[in-house]
């Protein structure tokens, strides 16, 4: 498979380990420098584009890797209100694009276990419930993709609302984000019931990038030579 990285940052760089580890080939990286070369010319002959950039670029990255016939893996996040628009661009042109706010296959089993656990929690007025998520200083979006995922889950099995804020503001609601932004964590995401009487969390820990690295290279290997659009539940099933 030869790849396109578009991204170079810490997990550019570690998909780029990954990438070679598994015998695949790069021929083209696209950063900060060089934007101008994601065109028809440098993406000739590229399999799959992972594209890990920021808010601000992934929408045009994405489409033009998209135009180009180019399958994208994006796990970029803080743009996502233009998502439907990219995937209305490969239905119409049969591009391909896979789509996650975290490549974590612990993370996106979370994600299941929270659906299910929100549908069992339905009848249970009793408990409130919230959202906490901590990353690295860096990070550019907050809340984070994945804890809007994790929400959004709740939402649409529940009768919860939601309210993104940010843990310092001392808002409150039914349903709050509440987002730390502390040196260099990888990710922590923490839902919690809590109820007079107990409380229930379920919890996950991100070690290290290399995880949600893997889970995008195995993605690219998925989408490569397909189209439509895809997630990680196409992925796990």
């Amino acid at each position: 498979m030869k790849a396109a990285i578009i991204g170079y940052g810490k997990m550019g760089r570690e998909i780029e380990r990954i990438l070679l580890d598994r015998g695949h080939t790069i021929p083209l990286i696209i950063d900060t420098h060089n934007t101008d070369d994601l065109d028809a010319a440098h993406l000739q002959g590229i399999d799959v584009a992972l594209e890990f950039t920021t808010p601000s670029t992934a929408y045009d990255n994405i489409r033009r890797c998209i135009e180009t016939g180019i399958p994208v893996v994006s796990g970029t996040t803080g743009w996502t209100s233009r998502l439907d628009e990219l995937k209305e661009l490969c239905r119409h042109g049969r591009g391909a694009l896979f789509y996650a706010s975290n490549f974590s296959i612990g993370v996106n089993i979370m994600f299941r276990l929270n659906r299910r656990l929100a549908e069992l929690m339905r009848p249970h007025g009793e408990y409130d419930v919230r959202i906490e998520e901590t990353h690295h200083i860096q990070k550019k979006d907050s809340p984070s993709g994945t804890a809007i995922t994790l929400a959004e889950d709740i939402i649409s099995r529940s009768d919860v609302k939601t309210s993104w804020v940010n843990a310092a503001s001392g808002e409150r609601s039914e349903l709050e984000i509440l987002s730390y932004r502390e040196g260099q964590v990888p990710g922590i995401h923490t839902v919690t019931y809590t109820s007079p009487d107990d409380e229930l969390q379920l919890r996950h820990s991100t070690v290290n990038r290399r995880s949600l690295a893997l889970g995008a290279v195995v993605a690219a290997e998925y989408v490569c030579g397909r189209t439509g659009i895809y997630t990680m539940d196409d992925l796990l099933n």
